[in-house]
């Protein structure tokens, strides 16, 4: 049945936005200029750092596209934690030589900001990441006729989108590369997110939203069965890092392939926020003894994950990365697009055979 999201490109594929640079506007306007649904990553960036690459990808594709916001957390109630974390760092910045961020810079990722923006200079579609906007918020974006799309990783989030007014949502499965998009952040239930496929079911059961499906997915045929089980699109974030159009540092391409990195573990080590990464030496020493603390440990380890980055050390940068990691294919955006296309045709053609066989 054809729906306001899926109207918006001619094929169910949707780029994830990935923060810290690998979801640039030439990697964005490439797979929307190939029928999918390019998405730029406004975490970690100024408000102006925004606009001024939308402005790029505008002036690089005419076809539509999304902006992914991060929502400002909660103030962190004991601070104690992120200062003894940052004593454990010490080490990490004697090594790289370089001093530790300040835990308590922008905080707010400058939310207000950039939504000020795209309120004045709309775009196709904002998505949202680390919580809910309220209904006001949601019905500005409406008004100024932009699609609105809330992260959630359980039925009762996607029903909390659903309350907000949003106009989908992206269910992400807990195979997902990167950080767990949870409305609230309890250390209690690490690592006991659900699958994408049964979270698929159970949104699909619970709110009358359009889905979009997000966690571990690299072939046209996990598209077909994410699509077979009640999603409307599907989002790939790790497929796309290793496209040369992908802002992603080099490093931090190679190691999805590598061999020396076997597997995936959420961890909090890098940004005190659950995420999946390759398990690397940062990831073991330090990932036991990071505190629930977002973003304040993501700007205590800023410096340090640079400095590794420049030494040319995959050891200590966060090499994010979902379970399906050893299947991306280093292809350009716009071709990935069309193979993932033909491969979820060929897919879903095949589902079609078997149930009326």
């Amino acid at each position: 049945m054809s729906t306001a999201l899926t109207d918006l490109c001619p094929h169910p594929i949707v780029q994830a936005p990935m923060a810290g640079g690998a979801s640039c506007p030439s990697l964005a306007a490439a797979v929307s200029e190939a029928g999918g649904l390019g998405f730029l990553a406004a975490g970690y960036k100024t408000a102006d750092g925004m606009y001024q690459e939308i402005k790029q990808l505008r002036g690089l594709t005419g076809q539509p596209f999304g902006v992914n916001l991060f929502m400002p957390q909660p103030e962190l109630g004991d601070k104690s934690a992120v200062l003894v974390y940052a004593a454990q760092l010490a080490g990490e910045a004697a090594w790289y030589e370089t001093p530790l961020g300040d835990p308590d810079s922008n905080l707010d990722d400058g939310f207000d900001a950039k939504l000020a923006i795209l309120l004045d200079d709309p775009v196709t579609l904002v998505s949202f990441t680390f919580g809910c906007p309220s209904r006001d918020v949601l019905d500005a974006l409406a008004r100024v006729g932009t699609y609105s799309v809330v992260t959630v990783t359980s039925p009762e989030e996607a029903q909390a989108a659903q309350w907000a007014g949003a106009d989908a949502v992206c269910v992400q499965g807990i195979e997902a590369g990167g950080h767990q998009g949870t409305h609230r952040d309890n250390p209690e239930t690490d690592g006991a997110g659900i699958g994408l496929l049964s979270l698929i079911t159970q949104v699909r059961e619970t709110v009358q939203l359009p889905i979009i499906a997000a966690g571990g997915l690299m072939r046209g045929g996990q598209i077909a069965a994410a699509l077979a089980a009640g999603a409307d699109m599907a989002q790939l974030g790790t497929a796309f890092l290793v496209c040369p159009e992908s802002g992603a540092n080099v490093l931090h391409k190679q190691a999805m392939t590598n061999p020396l990195f076997v597997r995936t573990e959420l961890t909090r080590a890098f940004s005190g926020r659950p995420a999946r990464g390759l398990v690397n030496r940062f990831l073991r020493e330090h990932g036991p003894y990071a505190p629930a603390a977002y973003p304040q440990v993501h700007h205590l380890t800023s410096g340090l994950r640079k400095a590794a980055a420049k030494a040319g050390d995959a050891q200590g940068m966060a090499l994010w990365a979902g379970q399906g990691h050893r299947m991306a294919r280093e292809l350009p955006a716009g071709q990935l697009v069309e193979v993932l296309a033909a491969e979820y045709r060929s897919a879903a053609a095949s589902l079609g055979a078997r149930g009326a066989a």
